[in-house]
């Protein structure tokens, strides 16, 4: 008698039917997937345009630096009318309480936008 294959080598397991390399049994819309993952990639680029704006602001970045501007002119149209909701004394705050607000809101649709794509 031949001695067993060794692990992982052998004739592959009978086949059970569907597809063995998704999870759960449900079957997934793939369009649905790939739109979500491109929301999701949207989403993170707009909340680094945030980040980026809120940290050249609080350090006082050189503003004739053609990136430096190319970052605050961005962040200012993808603010959406959240740029002035709230109004400090200071402006460096309001920048960032601006500006982190308009993230969360953005990255809280984006997952609730990616999550009904990928619900079964």
């Amino acid at each position: 008698m031949a001695p067993p294959p060794p692990y992982g080598q052998g004739p592959p397991p009978p086949y059970q039917g569907g597809d063995p390399y998704r999870q759960g049994g449900y079957p997934q819309r793939d369009g649905g997937r790939a739109l979500a993952g491109v929301i999701h990639l949207v989403a993170g680029f707009v909340v680094a345009v945030f980040l980026l704006h809120m940290l050249f602001v609080v350090f006082e970045a050189n503003q004739d630096n053609g990136f430096v501007n190319g970052i605050y002119n961005l962040a200012k149209v993808l603010v959406l009318g959240l740029g002035d909701v709230f109004t400090p004394d200071d402006a460096k705050l309001g920048v960032v309480l601006n500006y982190g607000l308009a993230a969360l809101l953005y990255l809280i649709v984006a997952q609730l936008i990616v999550r009904v794509l990928n619900r079964p």
